[in-house]
């Protein structure tokens, strides 16, 4: 693939287009995009020392079928999401804007291994400003996703 195709679908912020690009077997990896990794706290998962026991869940469960898509927050490291009941080729999704304006400028995801039903992200820093939201998205389609907090 070439660079320009690749720059093209991440500026588009698409989480559809850039998950059809994921291998088709589940193999629980951590993809990123757009700016990812610009804020601290990103790339780390929420069961480091520091973020244990901080998060909450933000607003209410959202289901496609009997997937579950679930947001945490924690005003001392950001947030992550969620995702349970699961099937194969699904990831947990989290979006993130710089300015907070529901724009995905920022994204990182996790894919469910197999024989495991969930999955759940690195942290989005979200804070001072920047929200973020989870998405269920499954064979490259959104499910489920979150508002913007």
């Amino acid at each position: 693939m070439s660079r320009r195709l690749l720059r093209t679908l991440l500026t588009a912020g698409s989480t559809a287009a850039v998950m059809a690009l994921l291998p088709t077997s589940a193999h629980a990896a951590s993809f990123s995009g757009g700016n990812y990794g610009a804020y601290g706290m990103e790339g780390q998962y929420p069961t480091t020392n520091y973020c244990t026991g901080t998060f909450r869940q933000v607003g209410p469960t959202q289901y496609a079928g009997n997937m579950a898509l679930k947001y945490f927050y924690s005003d001392k490291c950001g947030s992550f999401a969620r995702i349970e009941n699961s099937r194969e080729n699904c990831a947990a999704v989290l979006q993130r804007s710089n300015d907070g304006v529901g724009r995905n400028d920022g994204w990182v995801s996790e894919t469910v291994d197999p024989g495991i039903t969930y999955a759940y992200t690195q942290m989005g820093n979200n804070l001072n400003g920047r929200v973020s939201r989870a998405v269920l998205s499954c064979d490259g389609h959104d499910l489920a996703w979150t508002a913007w907090y």
